[in-house]
């Protein structure tokens, strides 16, 4: 900002700022008083609606790097070649806290990333984990409503959460990650981030890819445990967005190693599981990870409102040569995602310089709306047109998918070794016999807070499917708390 006289929102100078006008010397004040009536105004709105989940957040920018050749299998401009760079911004968050929640909570913990490309913005929406709790997104709704307060209580409940994780055993996974020792990171900058999600990768023969993302931490992993994080959590509850400023501010940029699964789309159909169900993972074994790239933050946002809060994010935000997969919560993120921003920072949210195209222009025939800030001035608002606009490549980004079948509530296509608990008994016995422990202590703390002992009993028998021993020892945990 430029130094000189405070003025007002329309730029006149403010003659005084400490004082509001009066009628006469402890008279009332006046209505005139212009200044007083709009700094009160705009400070009534300054919050826009929080995020209804990943309300705590924060972020920084940086640069996304290509280290090694991936064109045989997209075609995305900023993916080109070795050693290209690319600017990024990178949102952390956690899920179900809201905007004044601590961070140092067990909850997943969102890893957004903004890439600037010369092609427009391609937007990863993922997560530190590489699985969700449930693999439709006609079910988001419900299973958010029990992580947030009870319409009654006021609070979270530990009978909603584990009446839904019991009735949902597709959460099975997902909740051993979360009650294992992962579950609360140190710090944003000490965890992994995944795309959790498959995405479609197209390269320039139009051949189909099928991708998962992982980010792979350089500071190496640190998680603190149950007791530390309710310390911690009650101390600071800013640590990880602190550690986050602090470290960049140091110099002490965090980074991320960048690699991809891919999957030869043929290959699909016939896969041993769904490889679009967001509940499982693809095993390193059956398509190991290439490293292609690196991630640095290195520059915090200068305004947290700005640049962090109003920052927006949509996985339907995609450029050339990525594109989307049938998996059913993708697909239904493609729509709320950017549903959410529309009503949460306005339809031309866009336009902000955090969200705006960097490296590239946006040209659009859309007009109007709050916050229009008049960038087409005069130009023709449709297409085709006559007049220079805008027109369409006929290239779409990616390859259209066969379908066949009739419409209708369809389930998920079932593979051979589709189930629901396999991954989470395979996630436990890869476990020492200390994250062993902690899962259990973790989980039966949890548990030994629903009031109702058919929601608890369900909810063991979930992990006691996944493993009989983990089933075992949680079942004993729990008795010996509930007494």
């Amino acid at each position: 900002m430029t130094q000189g006289p405070l003025t007002t929102e329309a730029g006149a100078p403010v003659a005084d700022n400490q004082n509001s006008e009066t009628a006469g010397v402890g008279g009332p004040v006046l209505v005139q008083d212009q200044l007083l009536l709009e700094k009160l105004a705009h400070f009534n709105r300054e919050r826009i609606p929080e995020r209804v989940v990943h309300a705590r957040g924060a972020g920084a920018y940086g640069t996304f790097k290509v280290t090694a050749d991936v064109t045989q299998y997209t075609r995305a401009a900023f993916l080109s070649e070795v050693g290209k760079e690319t600017e990024v911004f990178l949102r952390f968050s956690t899920v179900a806290g809201n905007l004044g929640a601590a961070d140092a909570v067990r909850d997943p913990r969102g890893f957004a990333v903004k890439f600037y490309t010369e092609e427009g913005n391609y937007d990863l929406v993922g997560n530190n984990t590489p699985v969700f709790f449930i693999r439709d997104a006609i079910k988001f709704p419900d299973f958010i409503h029990t992580q947030k307060r009870d319409p009654y209580t006021g609070s979270q409940e530990a009978d909603n959460v584990f009446d839904f994780w019991g009735l949902s055993p597709e959460s099975t996974h997902q909740v051993t990650w979360l009650f294992g020792d992962r579950g609360i990171p140190a710090s944003y900058r000490h965890m992994d981030g995944f795309g959790s999600h498959t995405y479609q990768w197209t390269n320039e023969a139009g051949e189909v890819f099928w991708v998962k993302y992982h980010f792979k931490t350089d500071q190496g992993i640190k998680n603190l445990t149950a007791e530390e994080a309710e310390v911690l959590a009650g101390k600071d509850p800013d640590s990880h967005q602190r550690d986050l400023r602090e470290a960049i501010e140091r110099g002490e940029y965090p980074s991320w190693t960048v690699y991809v699964q891919v999957m030869p789309a043929a290959e699909a159909a016939t896969y041993r599981f769904n490889p679009f169900d967001l509940t499982k993972v693809w095993p390193h074994a059956d398509y190991p990870p290439i490293e292609f790239g690196r991630l640095e933050l290195n520059r915090n946002p200068e305004n947290i409102f700005a640049e962090v809060e109003q920052s927006i994010f949509s996985p339907a935000h995609f450029v050339p040569g990525i594109g989307p997969s049938p998996d059913k919560m993708l697909q239904g993120r493609l729509f709320a995602y950017g549903d959410a921003h529309r009503y949460r920072v306005g339809i031309n949210a866009d336009h902000l310089p955090v969200n705006r195209p960097h490296a590239t222009e946006a040209r659009t025939h859309s007009r109007d709306g709050y916050l229009y800030d008049g960038r087409h001035k005069g130009a023709k608002n449709y297409e085709p047109n006559s007049f220079g606009g805008p027109f369409q490549t006929d290239r779409p980004l990616w390859q259209g998918v066969p379908v066949t079948g009739v419409t209708g509530e369809s389930v998920t296509p079932v593979h051979a070794e589709d189930n629901d608990f396999v991954q989470a008994g395979n996630l436990y016995r890869l476990m020492t016999e200390d994250e062993k422990e902690r899962l259990v202590k973790n989980l039966a703390n949890a548990i030994s807070g629903v009031t109702r002992d058919d929601i608890a009993e369900r909810a063991i028998n979930n992990f006691r499917q996944a493993d009989e021993d983990f089933g075992k020892r949680l079942e004993a945990a729990v008795q010996a708390l509930r007494g």
